[in-house]
């Protein structure tokens, strides 16, 4: 611990992150806690999750993840709002009963368990963080009442409100908070982890996963979900196909949508051109990631895509909606090409042509990269975290550009 305080210039904070779900539940808000939380301990830090429970949580009380976070697991039985009701509970009394274990409070999801925690982490003199974890949400949270109560209080309370793009920014503004009390947090990337591969590990992946060597592939990764658009990129599809015949669309992840998504897929005939993988492993997605050509995400509604942000950092050039979150990652014709939302005539051009020019397609890549290197490497994001941590508790930051929205 005194060589990783040391690295970090910092004396070790303890953390209680309050997220409703967690690893093994996929998602990218999940995702971001389990890479902060695990990077956090290994620079000394001192971290506990608390979460609810239920499938594919383990069926535990206290449970250590694979990365070696310790996470609290309540509420493992009952659904719906009985369970939204007893992990409330259990967050309001978490709080209360381990006051002397942690100093700050970091809550990742809204919810009810929101409406109870706030109260009693400011009753308790605790700072107190929130990262609304996608686009929209603020919105939605405004029209019910529980919603408007807690964002009074975060707006009260919050030492900062963490946000993902400029649209989220704009989202909170109008809700009520002031510019300087909103923070730009990205979610983090393993950039060790996803990374591109040889030529030689490239041809090796494909025949191992049935791709033929030549095809041109585009590939998706995330939920199978209506707010992906991934109808448009079938559409879309289909029109490449007529002029790549042998071009093969890979489907990464499971959800509600498949098996609208399939019956597309037939009726356009594409049959031998898209395949579902259904739900993968981080290492199988990292594989299909490196033996695909172009990644594709053209959904109309995201915070920060960790998908993309992966693909990125494995040297992909993307095709993507023209949205605030896909903005701020991909500048058009430096890491990628824009098209307009449902647009499927905008997606199919954007993605032929990428297809088409593998010069263009390797200078994208290598800017993406060099893009998630610089500014979303889990080691520049945690870095931001432990200046919010400096500034919460007190001390000096060490960032005095922590708010900017860049």
């Amino acid at each position: 611990m005194m060589e990783a305080q040391a690295m970090t210039g910092m004396p070790p904070v303890s953390l209680l992150l309050i997220s409703y779900s967690y690893p093994p539940v996929l998602g990218g808000s999940e995702m971001e806690a389990q890479r902060v939380c695990s990077a956090l301990l290994r620079r000394g830090h001192r971290v506990t999750v608390v979460c609810a429970g239920g499938p594919p949580m383990p069926d535990v009380s206290d449970w250590v993840d694979p990365g070696g976070v310790p996470v609290r697991i309540f509420a493992r039985r009952g659904t719906g709002r009985r369970k939204d009701y007893t992990f409330a509970l259990a967050v309001a009394w978490t709080l209360f009963r381990e006051r002397r274990n942690y100093q700050v409070v970091y809550f990742l999801m809204q919810g009810l368990h929101l409406a109870t925690g706030l109260p009693v982490a400011r009753w308790l003199g605790k700072p107190i963080m929130m990262k609304v974890s996608g686009s929209s949400i603020i919105t939605v949270m405004r029209s019910s009442w529980l919603g408007r109560v807690e964002l009074r209080w975060l707006q009260k309370w919050a030492r900062r409100v963490m946000i993902l793009n400029p649209g989220m920014a704009e989202e909170a503004v109008a809700a009520g908070f002031e510019p300087q009390h909103l923070l730009w947090m990205p979610n983090p990337v393993d950039t060790d982890e996803f990374a591109p591969c040889s030529p030689e590990r490239r041809r090796k992946l494909r025949a191992e996963l049935g791709m033929p060597p030549q095809a041109a592939s585009v590939v998706f990764v995330g939920r199978l979900a209506p707010e992906k658009e991934l109808s448009s990129l079938i559409g879309a599809f289909a029109a490449v196909v007529q002029r790549m015949p042998q071009a093969i669309l890979v489907l990464v992840g499971d959800g509600p949508g498949r098996k609208e998504l399939e019956g597309q897929v037939s009726r356009l005939s594409l049959s031998r051109n898209v395949r579902f993988t259904g739900r993968c492993a981080a290492a199988e997605v990292r594989q299909w990631l490196q033996a695909s050509d172009v990644f594709a995400l053209v959904s109309s509604n995201e915070g920060f895509s960790c998908s993309l942000s992966e693909a990125m950092s494995a040297g992909l050039a993307s095709v993507v909606s023209d949205i605030p979150a896909n903005a701020q990652l991909i500048d058009p014709d430096v890491h990628g090409l824009r098209a307009k939302l449902r647009d499927e005539a905008s997606i199919a051009e954007a993605l032929t042509r990428l297809l088409g020019d593998e010069a263009l397609r390797a200078r994208m890549g290598r800017a993406a990269r060099q893009r998630v290197l610089d500014n979303y490497s889990v080691d520049r994001v945690v870095a931001r975290y432990e200046a919010l941590f400096r500034e919460a508790l007190g001390g000096p930051t060490g960032a005095p550009h922590i708010a900017n929205l860049a």
